[in-house]
């Protein structure tokens, strides 16, 4: 069954979390990380409610 879907409103603060299939991890490694971090970085920057 899915989860409800969230209740959104301009101005919110959100909580967000990731993780693999059966809770694993989702970077294979130092360089994975890298990448992922750098990608989630660029969005943040791009972003037009935090600008």
């Amino acid at each position: 069954m899915a989860r409800p879907l969230r209740i959104e409103f301009s101005g919110a603060v959100y909580h967000v979390t990731s993780r693999g299939d059966l809770r694993g991890p989702i970077a294979l490694g130092d360089e994975d990380r890298e990448d992922l971090l750098g990608v989630l970085g660029q969005a943040l920057r791009e972003s037009p409610r935090l600008n």
